[in-house]
């Protein structure tokens, strides 16, 4: 049952890419060279989630993982409000202070997760490198779009 309420709380994040898709905006905004195609954003974030919802469930049977678990939800807290802030405010500075912090909250919550389980915190390492990849996405975005006339942060 614990793992069902973790894959709940990943697929209510997930829901927010359905809700507040990229669609034309997006399109036109001037990306780095490293963007990962289309197709791989859903692809990725399937195979996150559900490692995230995995050691959520793992951590709940460590001894001592309370602190560890509030990261947990404070950083699907923080997941779940980047996508409509930036697809559907398009508030692209906002989004990346949600970002960083976000990268912040996780990357606390990998090294917690080590000392207490080498798998679990294993298991994480996906999330941080997927979203140190977003955070220069979204860094670069930003850079790239101030004085183009695409409207971001309007």
């Amino acid at each position: 049952m614990t793992l069902v309420i973790f894959l709940i709380a990943c697929g209510a994040a997930a829901t927010t890419g359905m809700i507040f898709k990229p669609g034309e905006w997006y399109a036109q905004l001037d990306k780095p060279s490293f963007t990962p195609p289309n197709w791989a954003f859903p692809v990725a974030w399937t195979i996150i989630y559900l490692l995230l919802a995995w050691a959520g469930y793992r951590l709940t049977l460590l001894p001592g993982s309370q602190d560890v678990l509030a990261l947990w939800a404070a950083q699907i807290a923080l997941n779940t409000l980047w996508t409509p802030v930036f697809f559907g405010a398009r508030r692209v500075f906002a989004a990346m202070l949600i970002l960083a912090l976000l990268l912040l909250v996780v990357a606390v919550m990998v090294v917690a997760t080590l000392r207490l389980d080498l798998v679990t915190g294993l298991i994480l390492l996906p999330y941080l490198l997927w979203l140190a990849v977003a955070f220069a996405l979204n860094f670069s975005i930003l850079r790239n779009n101030r004085d183009t006339g695409n409207a971001i942060d309007q």
